[in-house]
């Protein structure tokens, strides 16, 4: 019996609304945060990276940086999407997180198309329902929102999308014939590669699509093998892709790798962020923007955990053998969270992001498990119901992105032990001119965790705001200490100096920040604006148009360009500046009395 002769079947028009249900669904779900800012790494992954300002060469945006705190790098397709959204609005917050959501979409009608063909293959009845179930269930589920909404977290949901898009061209080409086929199997080989050079999860996806093809649609491996052995290698050629990619990203600034935490401290974690990811796909609550590294003190300690996973991989091999459907959703699940569950990290030791793509096997077993109840309209009606309370909790969750103070105290309050939550909030406050708030925040990271670099730091900026540039440096010069490799703080210890008139120790901090990053907009405008003030005029011009071509929107390096220029004579290319200056930033005084300067020196002249 075919899927399409089994009773109860949803009659094939109404694909198309469960498809615009979808649609709606995710655009009703993230409409509110399209206008939230950047937060956390997007400042250093879009708005400081330079590499996102040209799409011409192409090998700019596709040669992404690596730096610390630049989720980008090894990642050029996620950086070229980026590029593009450059290129389309610039910095406006808003095309970055459509563009977001769009993805988030797509890869729910993907899902949908991949779910109702397997529910019909192994017999379920109305597989369509079931199908658009799962896909919009996944879709509106609150445990998304980190990898939609946080917009470098794009790395996720567009892996996913290319992940999800593999396996259902894949699905597709088994099902045709001839030149279609072809086709279809093509469009997987090369969504696979893409996908590999967008994020690394992605070197799962031969595996599970050959395991797919055993369970659903050859039988065996070996029949697998022999009916589709050249897109099975297709696929597999991704992974030579992958390892350049990821041979060329190093350590990602130092936040992964063997060499920054052992294997052993971070594997005794792993248990029980399996455990958490599990409950927050039946209950998301409560979702945590960052979790921190939580170190286990004892293997004792995490026994029931450990044991829980035990049981789960079990009734994994259990089913891989008896029950093939459900042993590949345990398969699913594993593989999608092996690579960040195997690779140590020392910044967080669980992340909701990565539960992106291994959440599909939870729905897919939750509707698989109330199917009886999913059928005709009333199945109809509690999916709609309960995709309707997903996307309320999602709606709420999105308001705690509204601001970076939002997010970061709502992360605090969660987690009151973690001290990157509580420096964030204090960057937060001191953003918002609260220095007192802040600092109480700082001390408070710094007493959960002395040796933290970037505490000290953000502990130096509130002193010098407050008049004591010698306390400063010397929180500057702790931060170095602790973390030699730290343009920012060579750039802050440098104007720290430069107040207290040791002009040559902050030119040298200056140009120190610029040898750790040579795209580092402020640091060329503290730099340019020394050799201003110590009459290297061309020098200083060279530094400030270097900024511009770097953050053409940088308001403070058009207007000191515009006095360096003033200052050599060139009254006419000064007053145009200041003028980029103030379209940039209008209520910016320097900037406005600058050009009445230069517009009076030029009247002047032209007397």
């Amino acid at each position: 019996m075919t899927a399409r002769s089994q009773p109860g079947l949803i009659p094939r028009w109404a694909l198309p609304l469960a498809a615009v249900a979808i649609v709606l669904g995710c655009a009703a779900a993230y409409w509110g945060s399209l206008g939230s800012p950047f937060v956390f790494d997007d400042t250093d992954s879009i708005v400081a990276n330079p590499s996102l300002r040209h799409l011409w060469p192409p090998l700019a945006p596709l040669s992404p940086p690596h730096s610390e705190g630049q989720t980008v790098g090894g990642r050029p397709v996620l950086n070229l999407s980026l590029a593009l959204n450059y290129a389309a609005g610039g910095l406006d917050v808003r095309g970055y997180r459509a563009t977001n959501v769009a993805i988030h979409a797509l890869a729910g009608l993907l899902l949908l198309g991949i779910a109702r063909r397997t529910f019909a293959r192994i017999g379920a009845e109305e597989p369509d329902l079931l199908g658009f179930a799962v896909a919009l269930l996944w879709t509106l589920h609150p445990l998304q929102t980190e990898s939609v909404t946080y917009v470098v977290q794009r790395a996720e949901s567009l892996m996913g999308l290319f992940y999800l898009g593999s396996l259902y061209a894949f699905i597709r080409g088994a099902e045709s014939e001839g030149r279609t086929r072809g086709l279809w199997h093509g469009m997987a080989v090369a969504s696979c590669l893409v996908g590999m050079a967008t994020k690394e999860v992605m070197a799962s996806a031969p595996v599970i699509i050959f395991l797919y093809d055993r369970t659903f649609i050859a039988g065996s491996f070996a029949e697998s093998w022999r009916r589709r052995k050249s897109v099975l290698l297709g696929l597999a050629s991704g992974w030579l892709l992958l390892g350049w990619l990821i041979l060329s990203a190093g350590n990602r600034g130092g936040s992964v790798g063997f060499d920054q935490v052992s294997w052993g401290a971070y594997a005794l974690t792993q248990p029980g962020a399996l455990v958490t990811y599990l409950r927050l796909a039946v209950w998301p609550y409560p979702l945590i923007f960052d979790y921190g590294a939580e170190w286990v003190k004892t293997p004792a300690s995490v026994l029931p955990e450990a044991a829980a996973i035990a049981g789960l991989a079990a009734a994994t091999v259990w089913g891989f053998f008896r029950r093939p459907a459900l042993g590949f959703l345990g398969l699913w699940f594993f593989a999608i969270l092996a690579p960040t569950s195997l690779m140590p990290g020392n910044r967080q030791t669980l992340a909701e992001h990565r539960m992106y793509l291994a959440l599909i096997p939870i729905v897919a077993f939750g509707v698989w498990f109330f199917r009886r109840w999913l059928k005709g309209p009333g199945g109809v009606a509690a999916v709609l119901a309960l995709g309707g309370v997903l996307g309320a909790a999602t709606v709420q969750r999105n308001g705690d992105y509204a601001s970076d103070l939002a997010l970061w105290g709502d992360t605090a309050a969660k987690r009151p032990d973690n001290p990157f939550a509580h420096n964030n909030v204090g960057v937060a406050l001191f953003q918002r001119g609260d220095n007192a708030g802040a600092m109480a925040h700082y001390e408070r990271a710094l007493g959960l965790r002395p040796e933290y670099p970037e505490a000290h730091l953000n502990r130096g900026n509130s002193l010098f705001v407050e008049g004591r540039p010698d306390e400063a440096i010397r929180e500057f010069e702790r931060a170095l200490t602790l973390k030699p490799v730290y343009p920012e703080a060579y750039n802050d210890v440098g104007m720290a100096l430069r107040s207290v008139g040791h002009r040559e120790e902050a030119r040298a901090a200056f140009e120190q920040a610029l040898r750790l990053r040579p795209g580092y907009v402020e640091a060329h405008v503290n730099l340019g604006s020394i050799f201003g003030e110590d009459g290297r005029l061309d020098e200083a011009i060279r530094q400030f148009e270097q900024a511009i071509a770097i953050e053409p929107g940088s308001a403070e390096a058009h207007a000191n360009l515009a006095t360096a220029l003033l200052s050599s004579g060139n009254t006419a290319r000064a007053v145009g500046e200041y003028k980029q200056a103030l379209r940039l930033r209008p209520d910016y005084p320097d900037a406005r009395s600058g050009l009445e300067a230069a517009l009076a020196a030029a009247g002047g002249a032209s007397r």
